[in-house]
């Protein structure tokens, strides 16, 4: 069961609850003291928010229910769409004060689109500015049809002390600490009968009993476990979402039954794709403890003390310790995570409560365990059977778009850097980690600002790697701004063999991605044949260097039309000097330009934003090609933009949207940097 919500909603303090209300714990920690289970890494109790998924399980009426804390920040969806991997249900977690963000709206969809089931929570309705009715009818309009509550919160004297059930019709009393049961007060007749009205139509409505309906507006009494059935059901098809209400001390209880009963078991979950490592489908596989084994590493931590710590699913079979398994990765070469097929001795199995792991026998289909040992596995991993290899298709993860460039503090941290890196990118599928040989930077690319933070935070505490932030660099071109001819001329005479290479080169420029052109217009032998080349490697050498401002050159022809060699001293390498000499000459003789990178992107945005996009992409030097519709109140604007101008666009237009926009970029073309700018980017 994983809790989605937006930061702040109270995910971490529903989880403290559901583990008191169980007796897996005494008493609740608190977000604000860094007490709680969930958050226990360093980094969440000094910002006292999630940043990790987290497991923490639970014992009621003899089922065990794994909650998954995700984190509510955008920055961290890599953990959280790993929450969703690993659960057979969500519940989303809406706070009373707060109401509901667009981020939070674009995770329900997302749910939708694959079926998983739902039900929502609406926390801190204790709070003194909450207002239950008004956050139900913000779901209502945010989530859609499907949406109503399972129970009312009874407030007294501004104080809630219980809930009311819509279909037991019976008040759950808290006003003592514990609940006891007693009938509604008559005050609450009207306000019962509308929503149990309400609730029983929607429950009806997607019942398989087609004469249901007519017999309850007929007025026929509905039993009340012919609708507790039917709401089963309902909820695990995905087209029903009951909504509970919880605040300090009340709800916990009721929010357990409705996992207990209301959401499907493992057994209904359906498989995600398998195929065999060679990417045959394997349709045969079900969640059978008995069948052959499939498990997926949804989370990798690095504990200084034990060693790589793999999360992990198991979807079939059942996973041992000691036992040998077959590790596959594929599908992430472009963030760093290289193709790997290898069999690896697992060692102890563990159930991770927070931050403590307790010694189990085994992990069975359907349940989530803490293995050590795996040096190998990766978040994203199959584990399967040594003898059966397989795959399982890896979750789509979003791009990241915020470059951050980052150098080592000292001698001795970057002798370390690369280890620790690798072991982020291990754990991060989400990171990309860039060394980018144009401008010998080494890139982290991040989801945002607070998951550059965390990483760099991570380098520091958990690997003793101090690093610091740099300027980004984008990687421009040069090319001439104009024809002419120029000559290279190498003559050096020193005892024994000398230099002696001349050539005569004409250089001018070709259209945008025209790229590099050698002509050979020799006639005469004045230069001799084997050396023609050697002029070229030379050109093409001091094209890489630059000829201006150290970067490439690009989109140039370059004819070779004169020259002369001497019997003696002339050499491959004489020539390549003169190649490179004339090339730099001829830049003295014209003016060179500097290209920068241009991108074509693609901004998904609500349609309330769409005017304050497209006018932030104007004023990035940006060309709107136009906006297309797309569906759930979204356009996609298109536009054309300089690199220079978007490194840090991520966190712009997550501000600009309020969180619901993304973007795609590609790189396109080079365009000449504007001459106002040249001196900014050279300087």
């Amino acid at each position: 069961m994983v809790l989605v919500g937006h930061s702040g909603a109270g995910k971490t303090t529903l989880v403290e609850a559901l583990l008191v209300a169980t007796r897996t714990v005494q008493r609740p920690g608190r977000v604000e003291d860094g007490t709680t289970v969930s958050d226990f890494d360093e980094v969440e109790v000094r910002q006292q928010r999630s940043v990790n998924l987290t497991v923490a399980p639970v014992v009621h009426n003899n089922i065990k229910i794994n909650l998954l804390d995700t984190p509510g920040y955008a920055d961290f969806v890599g953990d959280l769409r790993a929450g969703l991997r690993a659960a057979d249900a969500a519940l989303f977690v809406v706070s009373a004060v707060e109401g509901i963000d667009g981020l939070t709206q674009l995770l329900w969809e997302e749910c939708a689109s694959v079926g998983m089931p739902r039900a929502v929570v609406i926390t801190k309705i204790d709070h003194h500015r909450a207002d239950f009715e008004e956050t139900l009818a913000a779901c209502q309009d945010a989530f859609g049809d499907g949406v109503a509550p399972l129970y009312l919160p009874v407030v007294t004297n501004g104080r809630v002390n219980g809930l009311i059930g819509l279909l037991s019709q019976k008040f759950y009393n808290y006003a003592t600490g514990s609940r006891s049961e007693h009938a509604p007060g008559p005050e609450y007749e009207e306000q019962i009968a509308a929503y149990r009205g309400e609730l029983i139509e929607g429950i009806i409505q997607e019942s398989e009993d087609e004469s249901l309906m007519d017999r309850y507006l007929s007025g026929e009494e509905i039993d009340t476990k012919v609708l507790i059935d039917d709401l089963e059901k309902a909820v695990a098809r995905g087209g029903f979402y009951p909504v509970l209400a919880a605040g300090t001390g009340v709800g916990a209880v009721e929010v357990l039954e409705l996992i207990t009963q209301g959401f499907p078991s493992p057994l209904e979950h359906p498989m995600p794709e398998i195929t065999s490592i060679d990417g045959r489908p394997v349709s045969d596989i079900a969640c059978d403890p008995e069948g052959p084994l499939v498990a997926e590493v949804v989370k990798t931590t690095s504990d200084p003390y034990v060693g790589r710590i793999s999360l992990v699913r198991v979807f079939s079979g059942t996973l041992r310790p000691d036992m040998t398994v077959h590790v596959s990765g594929h599908g992430l070469a472009d963030r760093g995570h290289e193709d790997h097929d290898v069999d690896e001795r697992i060692g102890a199995v563990s159930s991770p409560l927070g931050k403590q792991q307790r010694t189990a026998a085994k992990c069975v289909a359907g349940d989530i365990a803490a293995v050590a040992k795996l040096s190998r596995a990766e978040t994203g991993d199959t584990l399967s059977d040594k003898d059966n290899p397989l795959l399982m298709t890896a979750w789509t993860m979003p791009d990241p778009l915020l470059p951050v460039a980052i150098q080592a503090r000292s001698k001795a941290d970057d002798d370390k850097l690369g280890q620790a890196l690798a072991r982020l990118v291990a754990e991060d599928p989400t990171l990309r980690l860039e060394n980018n040989p144009e401008t010998h930077q080494l890139v982290l690319w991040c989801m945002g600002e607070a998951h550059a933070d965390v990483l760099l935070d991570r380098l520091s505490k958990r690997h003793g790697v101090e690093v610091e932030k740099v300027e980004l660099r984008v990687p421009l071109r040069e090319t001439f701004g104009g024809k002419c001819q120029a000559m290279g001329r190498n003559v050096k005479q020193t005892g024994g063999h000398g230099q002696f290479a001349i050539c005569h080169l004409e250089v001018e420029p070709l259209p945008s991605g025209g790229g590099f052109e050698f002509v050979d217009k020799i006639v005469g032998g004045v230069v001799p044949r084997q050396f023609i080349p050697s002029v070229e490697k030379g050109v093409r050498t001091q094209m890489q260097r630059g000829v201006v401002a150290g970067y490439p050159m690009v989109d140039v022809r370059v004819t070779l039309y004169d020259g002369k060699a001497h019997s003696v001293d002339s050499s491959d390498m004489a020539f390549q000097i003169a190649g490179a000499l004339a090339l730099k000459e001829a830049a003295a003789k014209v003016p060179t330009l500097l290209l920068e990178p241009v991108d074509e992107v693609s901004v998904l945005v609500a349609d309330d934003y769409v005017g304050s996009v497209m006018s932030d992409l104007s004023s990035r030097r940006g060309r709107v090609l136009g906006t297309e519709t797309v569906g759930n109140g979204r356009t996609l604007v298109k536009a054309e933009v300089p690199e220079l101008e978007i490194t840090r666009y991520s966190i712009d237009l997550r501000s600009m949207s309020h969180g619901t926009g993304t973007f795609q970029r590609t790189f396109l073309r080079y365009e000449p940097l504007p001459s106002h700018l040249v001196d900014k980017v050279t300087g």
